[in-house]
């Protein structure tokens, strides 16, 4: 989930918004309406609608909150966390690394429904203090404003505490199993497992809860839970493959066969002369022996054919300031993820300060495969 519409930075943490957000925006927002309507029919229109509209508001600053109290506790272990994005099923930390240990994992997971809960029992004891008790409605907009909260926070941090990974219960999950078995990688398998289950009863919940006649309601349910299944068999999906990519570095995927064009090559030459002819996707662009950039199809498609003739490379390259250079040790699932995370197909291989090679993600996935095809095991050793 990438963010398209940027909100700001706390904590050193991007906020933002991803398209689908608005759609679960206008749903609280007119279920808040209605329910405000149903409880309060005295209050005009204006106010109905400036409450609920406040109240959605403050609801998804605790999104951001919950969301916010993963990075922080990342952050102060030493995990990097960039953006934090609300989207149609909730919130989601960029957090670019797993948990090195059990402890660190379930302190960065329990964190955010904590915070759920300490937000809801703060806002019922202010609609208490403004004279609200638990067995009357509220009155005024903003006692009506601090009980929804106060429920809404509640359900929110019960909700994410059920074992269904990747929720936060699944993750503390994963932490405890990690802490007894001693091994991160069938803590994750299991885990995974059991949220695959918590998925599939969430599908059927729902499916039988709509032809009970619960409608959008019960579709909702379903929903969540095809969510929650296709998220438990990505993570399994990653865990298989980082087991086939084991002991394999940069250094063993890259390619070395670096092709480098001059940045005030016509972006029409480039294409008919360097890019069609060769099959290549990736070339450097480089001047005097300088790395000054990138080029790829990617970066060619934002001009238009027509201006190709009267483009210079140099004017659509990615420059070398924008781009992730990776070292040849890494680990090749490693360079994967990044890949992943910066929605680039290639990376650069620096050593020194010098350009050594390529990796692709098309050449990992072809490495990938070929071990799974033939069920190499990952400690099989490598030729001198």
């Amino acid at each position: 989930m990438k963010s398209q519409i940027k909100l700001g930075t706390v904590f050193g943490v991007e906020l933002g918004l991803h398209y689908s957000w608005l759609v679960i925006a206008l749903l609280i927002t007119f279920s808040l309406v209605a329910q405000f309507h149903a409880v309060n029919r005295d209050w005009s229109e204006a106010l109905v609608w400036t409450t609920a509209i406040i109240t959605g508001v403050l609801f998804f600053a605790c999104l951001f909150a919950h969301e916010l109290s993963h990075a922080v506790v990342a952050k102060a272990h030493g995990i990097p966390v960039h953006k934090i994005t609300l989207f149609l099923l909730g919130g989601v930390a960029q957090i670019e690394k797993e948990a090195s240990d059990p402890k660190t994992e379930f302190w960065m997971a329990i964190v955010g429904p904590i915070t759920s809960g300490v937000l809801g029992l703060v806002m019922f004891a202010l609609a208490r203090l403004s004279g609200w008790t638990l067995w009357t409605s509220p009155t005024t907009p903003g006692t009506a404003l601090l009980v929804w909260l106060g429920y809404i926070n509640l359900a929110l941090g019960a909700f994410n505490m059920i074992p269904g990974f990747p929720l936060d219960g699944g993750r503390v999950l994963r932490a405890i199993l990690w802490w007894q078995m001693d091994d991160a990688e069938r803590a994750t398998r299991a885990a995974a497992f059991v949220g695959q289950v918590i998925a599939v009863l969430f599908i059927g919940f729902g499916l039988l809860r709509f032809f009970q006649g619960a409608g959008l309601g019960g579709l909702w349910i379903a929903f969540i839970g095809w969510f929650l299944l296709q998220a438990a068999g990505a993570t399994l999906i990653q865990v298989q493959t980082g087991t086939l990519l084991r002991g394999l570095r940069v250094n063993d995927v890259m390619s070395t066969d670096s092709y480098t064009v001059d940045p005030e090559l016509s972006v029409q030459e480039f294409v008919h002369e360097h890019l069609l002819r060769t099959g290549r996707r990736c070339f450097l662009v480089v001047q005097e022996g300088h790395l000054l950039g990138l080029i790829t199809p990617n970066e060619v498609r934002t001009i238009e054919p027509r201006s190709w003739p009267f483009t210079a490379v140099r004017s659509v390259m990615r420059s070398a300031d924008k781009i992730h250079f990776v070292s040849r040790d890494i680990p090749a699932m490693e360079a994967l993820e990044i890949m992943g995370r910066e929605d680039v197909n290639q990376l650069p291989v620096m050593s020194d300060g010098q350009v050594e090679g390529i990796v692709s993600r098309a050449h990992v996935l072809q490495v990938l495969r070929s071990r799974a095809e033939l069920k190499v095991p990952p400690s099989l050793p490598r030729a001198a």
